[in-house]
């Protein structure tokens, strides 16, 4: 009797137990999983998602340089597809009926159970007139739906690198980002980048009742639960568009940057990096094979010279090396020493141009005198009877100029440059066994140091301001909002103000005494003060570089300028930027004779390598 009981007890629990799983697998499918819900609200209910505009990108002067214009992709839902006219979508979008086969037959092979109610891309940015005439035979593509899209224009076409360009989001972007779907476009470099969620905006989605031939009859629930696309916010950047597209006429068939700052903000007027491009080659996605050329470019204008280069600073270091001689107190502004072609100490060796001598500091930067910058520099190391304590002091004074760390700009992709450390010189020649004389190079700004185009810039609108900078930054407002605060806080040297006044004076000397080195920067009306640099390059002709500010007093415009394998400061460096300074303070260049001289420059053979003119 207890063995039947025993046996009605295993039964009851084993239905028991199979009823709990049957009921729990129903209460999933019906109320968790909402799979079966979301395939019959896709029986009678389409949504179509609404892509916000993107924001409007402007120049410091209200001048459009992005702006937006419509398209439409073709997405294709594949539960959905049935029997479709394939000829007349193959005329409808330009492609052939075995490459659109080929294209759904992929689409459904990817789409698992749980996806293929989704909508996939399948045949990106057909034009408004393709539109129209392909809205007509909707009713003959089962399954197939249109999206409109905004994707940009150029009405300029300038500024590549500093504005960036837009690309389709990668599966890194899309799995971290609910925003993003296939297809989705986001920025990829530049202010596009930097300011992508501020410009993308906000989805929005519209819900429509269809009937039995797949034919749009009304909005869901009167419209109630659609949501509206919100514009992404509009940017005012900091450039100058005019000035941007002149310093890139300027410097066409040359490698190399021009950086021009706004001192007394921190404003960056103008960031060119050549070889530059089209940003327009990233709008169309049929025109892969021009991407691809661009890409493999061995020129790499799709690399930003302005902050990524990485180059020896050259003679325009000597600016900070006469500073921290003066703050240290080891030279005054009238400190003589001589020249007689070079610095030489036992078997070294650091040649100098010939000039007159003795020269004072102020004198030694309107001539730049090597030989003096290796008796200061020496003065400043050896100061404390320890090149390593002299060394951290020095250190110390260099990197508050912002050199050797990022400067925070709100250009992706910044890099922070070089400046050697004393555990470097360790490793080259041994703990606690260098001196002054092993590092000499630091003197004329060679050696271990590296700065970008962006920090040397920096360099001259601290000089400019006299002992302090604000962050360099291309954005003016977001939206009608300042950008981040922190743009707006001065960052001060340690360096006295006082001592910035000799340099200030010795950079004028340079442009407008006898036997300044940048002569040919001088402009009628206009007291330049500017140094320039010849930086050595072991791989070919020197590099030219100029710094420069103006006006002397109240200055309103801080600039750099780079070319490679320019060779001297003052050939091609110099005369870019005094032109760079006089369109930007006069609105006009009348010297003509310098400005067809720097045009018609061409530092590159057509090959793609620097000459060596």
């Amino acid at each position: 009797m207890n063995e039947f009981a025993n046996r009605r007890l295993y039964i009851a629990i084993f239905f028991t137990l199979v009823c709990t799983i049957i009921a729990g697998r129903l209460f999933y499918i019906q109320v968790v999983d909402g799979y079966y819900k979301r395939v019959a609200d896709q029986n009678v209910m389409r949504y179509e998602l609404q892509y916000p505009a993107r924001g409007l990108i402007y120049d410091r002067h209200g001048t459009l340089l992005v702006g937006n214009q419509t398209v439409y992709d073709i997405v294709v839902v594949p539960r959905e597809v049935s029997s479709f006219d394939t000829a007349a979508l193959s005329q409808a979008l330009g492609v052939s009926p075995e490459q659109i086969l080929l294209t759904l037959s992929g689409i459904k092979s990817k789409a698992k159970k749980t996806a293929a109610y989704q909508p996939a891309l399948f045949h990106r940015q057909i034009s408004m007139e393709a539109f129209a005439l392909l809205q007509e035979k909707w009713f003959k593509f089962p399954g197939f739906y249109a999206q409109a899209r905004s994707i940009r224009s150029y009405p300029r076409r300038v500024a590549g690198n500093l504005i960036g360009y837009i690309g389709e989001a990668d599966t890194g972007s899309i799995a971290a980002d609910p925003f993003y779907t296939q297809g989705s476009y986001m920025g990829k470099i530049g202010v596009e980048y930097s300011y992508e969620k501020a410009l993308r905006g906000k989805r929005g989605v519209n819900i429509y009742m269809r009937d039995v031939y797949n034919r749009v009859k009304n909005s869901y629930a009167e419209g109630k639960l659609d949501t509206a696309a919100v514009p992404g916010k509009r940017i005012v950047c900091t450039i100058d568009a005019e000035l941007q597209e002149y310093g890139e006429r300027l410097m066409q068939n040359k490698v190399g940057s021009i950086v021009a700052i706004e001192p007394s903000t921190g404003e960056i007027l103008t960031l060119v990096s050549t070889p530059n491009f089209d940003p327009e080659l990233f709008i169309d996605v049929h025109r892969v094979a021009e991407r691809n050329a661009l890409i493999s470019d061995p020129m790499k204008p799709l690399f930003n010279r302005a902050v990524m280069a990485q180059y020896p600073p050259g003679s325009i270091f000597k600016c900070i090396n006469a500073l921290i001689a003066l703050q240290e107190g080891v030279a005054t502004e009238k400190t003589p020493h001589s020249c007689a072609g070079g610095y030489a100490f036992g078997k070294r060796f650091v040649g100098c141009h010939g000039h007159f001598s003795p020269v004072n500091l102020t004198q030694s930067l309107q001539v730049s005198c090597n030989t003096y910058y290796c008796h200061v520099f020496r003065s400043i190391i050896d100061k404390h009877n320890n090149p390593q304590t002299g060394f951290a002091t020095w250190r110390r004074h260099v990197e508050s100029f912002g050199i050797g760390r990022r400067l925070n700009s709100d250009i992706p992709n910044e890099l922070r440059g070089i400046l050697p450390t004393a555990a470097i010189y360790d490793r080259m020649h041994g703990a606690n066994r260098w001196k002054s004389l092993s590092i000499i190079s630091l003197a004329i700004g060679q050696g271990e140091l590296g700065v970008t185009p962006l920090h040397m810039a920096n360099i001259a609108a601290t000089i400019a301001n006299r002992g302090f900078y604000y962050t360099p930054h291309i954005v003016k407002s977001v939206g009608g909002e300042k950008p981040d605060s922190s743009f707006f806080v001065p960052r001060f040297t340690t360096i006295d103000r006082r001592h910035f006044e000799p340099i200030a004076q010795g950079m004028s000397y340079a442009v407008t005494q006898p036997g300044g080195t940048a002569r040919i920067a001088q402009i009628a009306g206009v007291e330049l003060c500017g140094k320039t640099g010849t930086a050595q390059n072991p791989h070919g002709e020197d590099h030219s570089v100029f710094i420069c500010f103006a006006p002397k007093d109240n200055p309103k415009i801080a600039v750099a300028v780079y070319v490679e394998n320019g060779g001297a400061g003052a050939k091609w460096a110099a005369p870019t930027a005094s032109l760079i300074v006089e369109k930007y303070l006069t609105k006009t260049v009348a010297r003509t004779w310098c400005e067809n001289y720097v045009v018609s420059g061409n530092l590159i053979q057509q090959n793609g390598v620097p000459s060596k003119q």
